[in-house]
């Protein structure tokens, strides 16, 4: 296994975490505990040392379960995280309630690395009304946590405003070969390197999709440029190979896939990719960029819709489905991601978003397009 320093902190942590998001379940949804404990046991044993969670995980049940881990094994060897739930925090004696509560979840008296959840704008503004880094620094002071960070899921501009208003340990972005100018991004991978901060780099097969189906096209040149590789080595490679990404971390959902990780691991390498190995990434992304149907920054300009219709997340889960040529699943996610209230059938085509977006997109045209493809998503495949 290979480590890096968490700057400021002085921590060696493993090149890869274990995120304790995706653990294998039961035919109930509940988390098969035998074999999620297995695996934690055999990370531990293969030398991971950071284990990722947060309150709302498996409905809950993340935490507990990383809690009865810990106390089967020598607490002092792992490094913690865990996650202030923002959108939960109505108060600022909520910050200390449900601190206390993960705490006891995790039957620890201490959290290594505490992160403020999924950061956005909106959550971002409560929780500077609500006055968090007394509360952040109010608990490091306790022992109660170690080290402050945060979780990030919003626009640049968003994260440079979040990372230059406190000197945080460290963050978590989603971070991967695609997505280089969305989100924080590239640019706030730098920004945050520069602060000295630490960098949690999550998504890196960005939730399967990079994985799994791969259009041909796609296929066609990861073949000629890379014909020993496999779509997992490729992404993570990416990844271990920038320099100042701290940790990895990988959602692992079955044993196979937390051993093809931890082989991945034991090679992990910063500055490992040649310019032509960059080169080849930036053709893979560009052809990937170019199967993108509707080019929708995801500005929010349109809104609000006079009738309702979401049209930036439309639009995201429609473009997604064509560019990895995989509309059954963009078809379930349809009706997870999209209420219903707001989905593409529900435009009157009465234009009143149409003066209001930079980019000049056919929006009534457009969701016409995306009803018509998501038409046939059959009613049983709604949560």
């Amino acid at each position: 296994m290979q480590y890096r320093e968490m700057p400021k902190s002085q921590d060696r942590l493993s090149v890869l975490g274990f995120g304790c998001m995706r653990f294998p379940t039961l035919a109930d949804g509940k988390i098969d505990e035998a074999k999620a404990l297995e695996m934690l046991h055999h990370a531990f044993e293969n030398k991971v040392n950071y284990f990722d969670t947060a309150w709302p995980y498996h409905n809950e049940e993340s935490e507990p379960l990383l809690g009865k881990f810990l106390a089967q094994i020598d607490r002092s060897k792992v490094y913690v995280a865990t996650k202030l739930p923002c959108w939960l925090i109505q108060s600022h004696e909520d910050m200390d309630k449900y601190l206390d509560l993960q705490l006891q979840r995790l039957g620890t008296s201490y959290i290594d690395y505490y992160l403020l959840h999924a950061l956005g704008k909106k959550s971002w503004a409560n929780m500077k009304k609500l006055k968090v880094f007394e509360f952040l620094e109010r608990a490091r002071a306790a022992g109660k946590i170690r080290h402050i960070g945060f979780s990030f899921h919003d626009s640049y501009s968003v994260f440079k405003q979040i990372c230059l208003s406190y000197d945080w340990d460290f963050c978590q972005i989603m971070l991967n070969y695609l997505d280089t100018h969305y989100q924080a991004g590239i640019r706030g991978f730098e920004l945050a390197v520069s602060r000295g901060m630490g960098v949690i780099a999550m998504e890196p097969l960005r939730g399967g999709k990079l994985i799994s189906p791969i259009p041909p096209e796609i296929a066609k040149i990861w073949q000629r440029e890379d014909p020993e590789g496999d779509q997992v080595a490729r992404a993570t490679r990416w990844i271990w190979n920038l320099e100042g990404a701290t940790v990895l971390l990988s959602g692992m959902s079955n044993q196979a896939q937390l051993k093809q990780n931890l082989l991945l691991s034991k090679s992990a390498k910063a500055n490992c990719l040649s310019e032509k190995d960059l080169k080849v990434y930036k053709r893979i992304r560009r052809e990937y960029i170019k199967r993108i149907p509707i080019l929708c920054s995801e500005c929010r300009y349109c809104l609000p819709c006079p009738f309702g219709v979401a049209i930036p997340s439309n639009f995201g889960v429609y473009n997604e489905a064509v560019m990895f040529s995989d509309p059954d699943r963009h078809r379930k996610e349809y009706q997870w991601f999209v209420p219903e209230a707001g989905r593409a059938d529900k435009c009157t085509q009465c234009g009143a978003c149409l003066p209001k977006c930079p980019h000049h997109i056919e929006i009534p045209t457009e969701l016409r397009k995306v009803a018509e493809f998501f038409k046939a998503a059959p009613d049983e495949q709604k949560v």
